[in-house]
């Protein structure tokens, strides 16, 4: 609801529907950055600590990761789109490197509390091997066949999912190197699109967002794209792209953007 900061409520609400379903293990990732709930740090560590802490003392083996939200995760940002670019991934193995290693950061974890990995290393190379061997791909695609979706949906996704009718290139304002990302606003401006909710009556377009957006750390001319947007008519997309451009930093200096994975939090930690 946008409404409650308090680190225990989340923890809460988080918790009782996990605990409710019986789970066996958990593995939660916790964003930090500047698309996250928590943005520094400290407040994500609190948030993590938190959760493992109650999880394992209710019984429930848990894990956390604090994982990097200063860009967006992937190239994409809206409903459609970012399916899309999870298909290829699992049907390529490859895909954007920060959202490749999230994935199989998560993965590793959820092997070894699965007891399925005898150690941090085995369970990334049995993550890598279902990835790259198709493993995890066929697990998908019989997942949406027996949710009632089609059988032939990793074959077709690009034809299945929704395709918006307008789409541009964001051009960048000036020229030099992609030094930060507000990337929060970058999802506002999805909303702005209409692929969020503001209200609970809002519909949402599948179809709308942005795609190929830059990494942290490109250099960019005036004339280079900072992404494409996907939208419903012409206003929008104008709208959307000017919240775009606001959203980036260009500046003169190169940077080295932050790791994916920032810490790992167990109950050992604590």
């Amino acid at each position: 609801t946008a409404t409650v900061e308090s680190i225990s409520l989340i923890t809460a609400s988080i918790l009782s529907k996990k605990l409710a379903a019986g789970l066996q293990g958990l593995v939660m990732d916790v964003k930090t950055g500047s698309g996250a709930f928590k943005p520094s740090i400290e407040e994500a560590r609190d948030l993590a600590e938190s959760i493992v802490s109650v999880a394992t003392g209710a019984g429930l083996p848990t894990t956390a990761l604090i994982t990097d939200m200063n860009q967006t995760l992937g190239r994409t940002a809206g409903n459609a789109l970012e399916v899309l670019e999870c298909v290829d991934l699992l049907t390529s193995g490859q895909g954007e490197a920060r959202l490749r290693e999230v994935t199989l950061a998560l993965a590793a974890e959820m092997l070894l509390l699965g007891k399925l990995a005898t150690d941090g290393d085995a369970a990334r190379a049995k993550a890598e091997g279902a990835l790259t061997f198709g493993r995890a791909a066929e697990r998908f695609a019989a997942m949406v066949t027996a949710l009632g979706g089609p059988a032939d949906f990793l074959e077709r996704a690009g034809d299945i999912l929704p395709r918006a009718p307008v789409r541009r290139a964001v051009q960048a304002k000036a020229a030099g190197v992609v030094t930060a990302c507000d990337t929060r606003a970058v999802g506002l401006a999805v909303i702005e699109l209409g692929g969020g909710r503001r209200r609970v009556e809002d519909a949402v377009d599948p179809a709308v967002g942005f795609g190929e957006i830059v990494p942290l750390g490109q250099v960019v001319s005036a004339d280079d794209p900072l992404a494409v947007v996907h939208a419903a008519d012409e206003a929008s997309a104008e709208r959307a792209a000017d919240l775009l451009q606001k959203a980036f930093q260009i500046g003169e200096t190169e940077i080295e953007p932050s790791p994916v994975v920032h810490q790992r939090i167990t109950a050992e930690d604590l």
